[in-house]
């Protein structure tokens, strides 16, 4: 490793380079590290790098905390594959363990014992450092998902709607929390229907069999979360599905919408779905509702239908309340 200096054409005299080199080791054995890492740049900007001068210059850059620098030089010379290579790996994933990092410490465990060359001694090591770091980051995740908890009820006593949103499904992905423990929240008013849908999709994904009580828009379900089908994987959604299929052909653009409509309502509806009887009604409802997002002329409304005029509104009202939480 060198480091480019005014010094580049000056030559240090040996009996200078030594002094240099026995007053940073000094420095360092009866750490003085600011002054033990002066002299080692110093000596550096000489381009006298050698592995001692190297490792200790990260002592010292460790022992002051300055550990982002510490870091950065053992990327670069861990770019150098030399000699010291499965040193500096060592030093390298040390840094990592200190700054919690265990996510890249992880990464480049894996990355070396997928090769041949790693000294069985320093594979035990890294071995062991690889099991503490995912305990450690478990752990941390289930401290994160408990805070997340505690910070979940706030945004429901608060009907922080986004936060409730963000905070289940980071809790959804963390995956360290039973999801029954927020069962109580689907019947709760002040929880946004759309954060009951995403509790209710983590029961499925759960395949929770315990039978739960949705309440959400003024309506009121029962069910068993892996006993019943997906958003769209029910009979109304697959019915209106064939009934504005011709669309596609006719206005693509028309038909997309469709589509997403359909989706954001049954989405914020979830797992309460309009009868199978519906459909009919349901599918005109978003044809006209379509049309009057893309402004398109309709002469078919059927307004003497209230049914249908009943659904545009709850259409219309779901795609709000879809957005309300929801960025796409």
């Amino acid at each position: 490793m060198a480091q480019q200096s005014a010094n580049d054409n000056i030559i240090l005299f040996p009996k200078w380079k030594f002094a240099l080199e026995e007053e940073s080791l000094k420095a360092l054995k009866e750490k003085r590290y600011d002054e033990a890492l002066a002299k080692l740049d110093q000596l550096l900007s000489y381009h006298v790098d050698n592995h001692e001068i190297i490792i200790g210059k990260l002592i010292c850059l460790m022992e002051l905390g300055r550990y982002s620098e510490a870091q950065e030089l053992c990327e670069e010379l861990l770019g150098y594959r030399d000699e010291h290579y499965f040193h500096y790996v060592h030093i390298y994933l040390t840094i990592l363990f200190q700054t919690n990092q265990y996510d890249l410490l992880m990464e480049q465990v894996e990355v070396e014992l997928e090769g041949e060359s790693i000294p069985s001694a320093l594979k035990e090591q890294f071995e062991q450092l690889y099991d503490m770091s995912k305990k450690m980051q478990n752990d941390l995740v289930i401290e994160d998902s408990k805070t997340h908890i505690g910070e979940f009820w706030q945004a429901v006593e608060e009907e922080d709607h986004r936060k409730q949103w963000r905070l289940v499904e980071s809790l959804r992905k963390s995956n360290t929390v039973e999801p029954e423990r927020l069962l109580k929240y689907l019947m709760e008013p002040k929880v946004h229907p759309v954060v009951k849908t995403s509790i209710f999709l983590w029961l499925q994904d759960a395949e929770s069999s315990k039978e739960v009580t949705v309440h959400k828009l003024g309506q009121q379900i029962t069910v068993v979360p892996n006993e019943t089908g997906g958003i769209q994987v029910n009979g109304l959604a697959k019915q209106i599905g064939l009934l504005i299929s011709e669309i596609e052909q006719k206005n693509p653009s028309l038909f997309h919408l469709l589509n997403d409509l359909l989706y954001r309502y049954l989405y914020v509806r979830f797992p309460i779905i309009p009868p199978y009887e519906d459909a009919l009604q349901v599918a005109e409802a978003l044809r006209t509702v379509g049309k009057e997002y893309l402004n398109v002329h309709n002469e078919s409304v059927i307004k003497a239908d209230p049914a249908v005029e009943e659904y545009m509104e709850e259409i219309k009202l779901c795609d709000v309340l879809y957005y309300s939480v929801i960025e796409d």
